[in-house]
């Protein structure tokens, strides 16, 4: 493969994956700004702007309260602009504080007590999350769970399943005293469990027996890069009797939800710390071109499932914007909580320094991303 099939897969993204891709992160953007927003309008703070997306306007329109909402031309973003920010990512003009009435203090951002500066940060990341959780629970409620008996059809040849003595016509009944309900549930245990013992409780013929196992670790290629999963070497059931969509009340599938996001929250961690324990490959990282490949392939698989990578990208912007780097939400969060230990604000020339790094560690990353998703292209 060459730089032409790297073109080549810029072209079909932008033929059919654009517009999954732009319902996908438009939803997320919005949702995590509309945080922001409805916070800070609580808190008594004035909003200056609310932008989808950066550079040059296409279309907007502003409301009777004086925020102008925006439609920006690169939609790989968005901020909410506070009376008193110098930009959208909330860094104090200090020139214009020195010139402000008491009315128009009242109405500032950086003039605002600092739980409610906290609190209107926050909120944006907590959307998120939120988001994420309204998302799984009305899949759940309006779809139910289809579900597939952790039956084991056959075992492959010196597989860890074998060599543990797990056999065919065995139904997992639970891993480490969990209970498992169905074969997803039981490969998000195992693949996420390479190398570790894991006791499995099997139904074989109505009598329950245990065996300890250890998931090898195998390295298979997803639109997300390498990932390093266990596998136990089975197959799952192919009888359609064992197939079932189980109902989902209001409750269960406000839990199911919850568990859903926590899910997703463990398993970044756990990656992010995979990382720096260089047990995890870097090329799991993507950027737009990747996500927007993957919302493209989503999308072909119906409306429910793109509503499902909506909730699992949520997840993640919310998760992205509460580490303490400056310029993002949670490299906020560390001023304010150093600025409520020490009675007083870091100085301006302090909090400019750190946005400067935390801008040059966030176009670090967006840069290597973007070359891990061209390499991924021409991999292909």
């Amino acid at each position: 493969m060459d730089i032409f099939a790297a073109v080549g897969g810029l072209a079909n993204i932008a033929g059919g994956y654009l517009l999954p891709f732009l319902f996908v992160l438009v939803i997320v953007i919005f949702i995590h700004e509309l945080g922001h927003f409805l916070v800070g309008r609580w808190c008594g703070i004035k909003v200056t702007t609310f932008s989808i997306g950066f550079g040059p306007e296409i279309v907007g329109f502003t409301d009777r309260q004086g925020t102008r909402w925006r439609l920006a031309a690169i939609p790989l973003g968005g901020y909410v602009k506070f009376f008193g920010d110098s930009n959208g990512a909330s860094m104090p003009d200090g020139e214009a504080s020195e010139t402000m009435s008491e009315a128009e203090k009242a109405v500032s951002f950086h003039h605002q007590v600092v739980w409610k500066r906290a609190l209107t940060v926050f909120a944006g990341p907590a959307a998120n999350f939120i988001l994420a959780i309204v998302v799984f629970a009305t899949i759940g409620f309006a779809y139910g769970r289809q579900v597939i008996v952790p039956r084991v059809d056959a075992v492959v040849a010196g597989g860890a399943a074998e060599k543990a003595g797990i056999k065919a016509g065995d139904v997992v009944i639970a891993i480490n005293g969990k209970a498992i309900d169905s074969f997803a549930d039981m490969q998000r245990v195992v693949s996420t469990s390479p190398g570790e013992q894991l006791v499995v409780s099997l139904d074989r013929a109505g009598r329950e027996v245990a065996v300890t196992v250890v998931p090898e670790l195998k390295v298979i290629s997803t639109p997300f890069g390498k990932q390093r999963l266990g596998m136990l070497g089975v197959q799952g059931s192919r009888d359609p009797g064992d197939l079932k969509t189980l109902p989902v009340g209001p409750g269960e599938a406000v839990r199911y939800a919850f568990q859903e996001t926590w899910f997703i929250v463990e398993r970044t961690g756990a990656y992010v710390g995979g990382l720096f324990a260089g047990t995890e490959s870097t090329d799991q990282l993507s950027g737009p071109i990747r996500i927007a490949q993957v919302s493209g392939h989503v999308a072909n698989a119906g409306f429910v499932a793109l509503l499902n990578l909506v909730a699992i990208l949520s997840v993640s912007i919310g998760l992205i914007n509460l580490v303490p780097v400056p310029l993002l939400d949670g490299g906020h969060l560390a001023f304010y909580a150093v600025e409520a230990v020490r009675g007083k604000p870091l100085s301006e020339r302090t909090q400019e320094f750190g946005f400067k790094i935390g801008l040059a560690l966030v176009v670090m990353l967006m840069l290597f991303t973007t070359f891990n998703d061209v390499l991924h292209l021409v991999s292909l």
